[in-house]
């Protein structure tokens, strides 16, 4: 059965029918002049545009930085990613995760959503009780540990 997006559900969901997905986990810090009204905007065009193309995901954004888990098929995720290293709206983006994988999503019925900086932990920590995936998380887990080294704006930073 597919959810209102057209997905798998993942209870409907059998060893040999989880499909290949690509994600991509990034934090970077927002250009000037990019607000909040910039960021709405920023969300409303990945819901028009990321529906068609299969790809789902979380954008974060507070105190100027960007943190976004997307994924979907792999040739989507790499224009998508190239469109991502492109964006005049954001710099500094420091890769956190990517890889190509057999698994669920972790956010299968967000075509893209944004939650308030404040509540990524909530956000990760949720994710992480949701899943049996083993990657899912482990690369969750290394994202908290990462996150409760300090703030959100350290991340990357050596």
């Amino acid at each position: 059965m597919l959810d209102e997006y057209g997905f798998l559900r993942g209870a409907e969901l059998d060893e040999g029918a989880v499909p290949a997905l690509y994600h991509f986990v990034y934090c970077s810090r927002a250009a000037e002049g990019v607000d909040d009204a910039e960021v709405d905007r920023i969300v409303e065009a990945a819901q028009r545009h990321n529906l068609a193309r299969g790809i789902t995901g979380v954008l974060v954004f507070g105190s100027g930085i960007f943190f976004q888990w997307i994924e979907g098929p792999a040739a989507q995720m790499q224009n998508l990613v190239a469109s991502l290293h492109g964006d005049p709206r954001h710099h500094d983006i420091v890769t956190l995760s990517q890889s190509e994988e057999e698994r669920e999503r972790l956010y299968p019925n967000w075509d893209m959503e944004k939650v308030e900086a404040e509540d990524i932990r909530v956000v990760l920590r949720d994710a992480l009780e949701n899943t049996d995936d083993k990657d899912n998380i482990a690369a969750l887990t290394r994202i908290l540990q990462q996150l409760d080294t300090g703030p959100i704006h350290a991340l990357g930073r050596a």
